[in-house]
């Protein structure tokens, strides 16, 4: 009978035939390298999100407000990152970050909304 290596540290493997590592050890550390790319750009994109929405609801505490671009910029808002977007029958575009939502005015003022 041949003996299978384990795919993380190359011991022999005892036990079901169908086994890829000796250890639990073996398989987390063997998953967590291959799949550490894409992990990090997930954990880098939800902590992004987290920090917009607590930039919206800091600054949005009664349901609905304004402010200016230059406010959510000093406070480390990104633009970039939200999580969804409505558009309005009448034409208007807000950006959701979960339950906040922010809709662009003229002269670089926003409209703060809470979704309930």
């Amino acid at each position: 009978m041949e003996t299978k290596q384990c795919l993380e540290c190359g011991d022999a493997i005892r036990g079901r035939v169908d086994k890829k590592f000796c250890t639990d050890y073996c398989r987390n550390t063997y998953n967590n390298k291959v799949n550490k790319d894409s992990k990090n750009l997930i954990r880098n994109t939800n902590n992004r999100l987290r920090k917009n929405h607590k930039i919206l609801s800091e600054i949005n505490t009664s349901g609905k407000t304004k402010t200016t671009r230059t406010r959510l910029f000093d406070k480390g808002f990104d633009f970039h990152f939200f999580t969804s977007i409505y558009t309005t029958k009448t034409g208007n575009t807000y950006f959701y970050v979960y339950d906040q939502g922010y809709l662009a005015l003229e002269n670089d003022y926003y409209l703060l909304i809470k979704r309930d």
